[in-house]
């Protein structure tokens, strides 16, 4: 189709860690489209007029009515678009005195990127009635360039969101999660010079005794290109000069910096300076590697006192903010954590940046979950594409130590051929961490069995014995039969706690109960000498729809904190006690 080309992808994605840009965020004109009829009849093409102008009908007009905030998800704002799931239309008017005919020719080579953090899920772009590009995926954030199709006066942006659960998707139809729909992260405007710097990846030598950097300069079509570019970490001495060749350039740098960890959580001054272009960036450097069942952080092992989180809020939906991410932080450092899973999609990049500051490692993912079409070439392409753009978002992170390809997938040829390309194009684009996925047990053998662990660097499991699965006997089983040659990480554990005053005083959806499944829970896993860390589920209880029992009503209850984010639940305290237990 035209309107779905998916040209907005990694490959058009712009560092911009360091940069000054211009807040589209605020109000923008909406309207949700529920049979596409907006693509059909091409409001994209219309013209601002008065009402009584206009010598057609129009059923929208893009350019006055209703208006929304942005960041937000639209089920947030409205009960009746509450389980909207189709399309919906943004429409902004950019600030006018950006674009105003500079004098100087240095000033009118000015490049112009538009950066959407996320929108869930197809985001379709026009600029003055004409189609830029779209972008698949609602939780990685894509970069269009706007610079050619500017008018001199005015300039109307327009945004067509589609959040619809398709089979060929990722992930597709069946989530576990609420399916929030918007322009939820921050949209911003970027002005950048004729030749910028696009990427810049830096991190630790595998051998430990060197800093590595990757730099690529998008250039100029015609007039002069950038032949160096210039690396300064001012706290180590460094002062490099990096020879560029046909936009690309690399270099290894004797460094000996001091290593970051959860209790040192060292970061560094980073300026990268290419042309009349300058970036900069805080980073750690530090190595993560798997030795036999161990993880070896900085050369030493480490057991990863974990829990998961979704990215979701009773009132804001999938907005999120400083606030939010550092009140996560605070109660994972109550419960003693020194890592956590984010499910089970890219989060928002703040959260690794807050744990680059606070001292966190982390489990980072994308939605391959459940059943997705694995035969299907598109939806290869898509998760592939989800990926490379997570990866290159947030490789210079010192926090993130896993690349998760994905979650509680059957064993299957096409399973296998699918996930295994995953896993090649996790190394490929960062081949300095470590790459996980949550795998399924083999139930009638009791074990831990899935041709899918040959790729991995971290075998997860996710395993409710206690809840889900009666018979809490097999895990014990499942323990005793598995010998794994890597380290296994248990990446879901747990059981619903309704803590309200309509929650039960014991038995399923008890406080009670849920405790006790993690005290068994706690006293089983920690004898398994393979298993080197846990990430239960979950922090907060979240909204989905598919949990509509008396107990649920709309949310997963499994949070060791309510839904508010502040109530504890008494299963908080027992695997903090357990955790705070441990040493390293």
């Amino acid at each position: 189709m035209p309107l779905n080309l998916q040209n907005l992808n990694h490959s058009t994605m712009v560092f911009t860690k360091g940069r000054t840009s211009t807040s589209l965020n605020g109000s923008w004109n909406f309207c949700v489209d529920l049979l596409d009829t907006g693509l059909r009849q091409k409001w994209y093409e219309m013209q601002p007029a008065n009402p009584v102008d206009r010598v057609e009908p129009w059923d929208y007009d893009p350019f006055m009515g209703e208006s929304i905030p942005v960041p937000s998800n639209w089920a947030m704002l409205k009960e009746k678009w509450y389980f909207f799931e189709g399309s919906a239309w943004y429409t902004k008017k950019l600030p006018p005195e950006l674009f105003k005919k500079r004098e100087s020719d240095a000033e009118s080579d000015q490049r112009y990127i538009l950066r959407v953090g996320a929108a869930q899920y197809d985001c379709k772009v026009f600029l003055n009635g004409k189609f830029l590009g779209n972008h698949y995926g609602g939780s990685t954030p894509f970069y269009v360039e706007l610079t050619d199709d500017l008018a001199e006066e005015t300039n109307w942006l327009m945004l067509c969101v589609n959040n619809t659960r398709t089979l060929d998707r990722v992930p597709m139809r069946n989530t576990d999660w609420f399916n929030y729909g918007g322009v939820y992260r921050e949209v911003e405007l970027f002005s950048l010079p004729r030749e910028f710097i696009r990427d810049m990846f830096i991190r630790l030598s595998q051998d430990g005794r060197a800093i590595e950097v990757d730099v690529v300069v998008d250039r100029a079509v015609d007039g002069p290109s950038i032949h160096h570019a210039h690396l300064e970490i001012p706290e180590l001495g460094i002062a490099q000069e990096i020879s560029i060749e046909q936009g690309k350039g690399t270099c290894r740098i004797a460094a000996e910096p001091e290593r970051w960890s959860p209790e040192n959580p060292r970061l560094y001054k980073v300026v990268l300076t290419a042309g009349e272009d300058r970036i900069t960036d805080n980073v750690g450097f530090r190595s993560i590697v798997r030795q036999g069942v161990d993880i070896l952080l900085n050369g030493e092992p480490i057991w990863l006192r974990g829990i998961s989180v979704h990215e979701d809020d009773d009132i804001l939906g999938k907005v999120t903010s400083d606030e939010d991410i550092r009140r996560r932080l605070a109660h994972a450092k109550e419960l003693g954590c020194n890592f956590l899973r984010l499910a089970h999609y890219p989060h928002h990049e703040r959260a690794a940046e807050l744990a680059d500051e606070m001292g966190f490692l982390l489990w980072q993912e994308i939605p391959v979950y459940w059943a997705i079409d694995f035969d299907n070439h598109n939806t290869l392409k898509d998760a592939k594409n989800q990926l490379i753009e997570l990866i290159k978002r947030d490789r210079n992170r010192a926090s993130v130590i896993i690349w998760s390809i994905g979650n509680e997938n059957p064993d299957t040829d096409s399973r296998l051929s699918f996930m295994r390309d995953l896993a090649e194009t996790a190394r490929l684009n960062d081949p300095t961490r470590l790459v996980a996925a949550a795998c399924l047990i083999n139930h009638a053998k009791l074990k831990i069995e899935d041709r899918l662990v040959d790729h991995l660097d971290v075998i997860g499991i996710n395993e409710y014995y206690g809840w889900y699965d009666e018979n809490f006997d097999d895990l014990y089983a499942i323990g005793k039969n598995s010998d794994p040659d890597r380290p296994v990480v248990i990446s879901e554990t747990g059981a619903d706690g309704d803590n309200s005053s309509q929650g039960p005083s014991e038995g399923l959806f008890s406080e009670k109960y849920m405790a006790d499944v993690y005290r068994r829970q706690i006293d089983t896993l920690q004898k398994l000498a393979y298993i080197k860390g846990m990430s239960p589920w979950i922090l907060y209880d979240f909204r989905v729809e598919r949990r509509q029992n008396i107990f649920q009503r709309g949310f997963n209850r499994k949070g060791l904190i309510a839904a508010d984010k502040s109530t504890k639940k008494e299963a908080f305290n027992v695997l903090a006690s357990f955790y705070h237990s441990i040493k390293d």
